[in-house]
């Protein structure tokens, strides 16, 4: 089990993780960090727990908008693909269908050629 001291808020908390994720674990406090700070910039001096809870649900928040906007996205691809399935599948029926008027011209080129003879 790894260990990393991590900082938030002026305060340093000793934190156990799982090895190799403690870079990820310092990301994650700075992420924190960063939203308490501009918390602090824009209200001023309120209680730690408080302090927080609002970094907390701002974060939340923004995860809840991504993960709509993946799902959003994840819908696009999914109608692109149809699309690229339904577009493959009608290049397929045009293709057959020329190949077979090419080979009713052939077939009527060769009577033709036999009349003339």
């Amino acid at each position: 089990m790894g260990q990393v001291v991590i900082n938030v808020n002026s305060r340093s908390f000793t934190m156990e993780c799982a090895d190799g994720e403690e870079e990820h674990l310092q990301e994650l406090a700075k992420l924190l960090d960063t939203q308490v700070k501009e918390i602090k910039a824009g209200v001023g001096e309120v209680g730690d727990i408080r302090l927080l809870v609002m970094a907390g649900l701002i974060i939340a928040d923004q995860l809840s908008e991504s993960l709509d906007r993946v799902e959003a996205l994840s819908g696009e691809i999914s109608s692109a693909h149809k699309i690229g399935t339904d577009a493959i599948e009608q290049s397929k029926i045009a293709e057959t269908a020329i190949a077979e008027r090419i080979e009713a011209a052939a077939i009527r080129l060769e009577q033709v050629s036999k009349l003339a003879r």
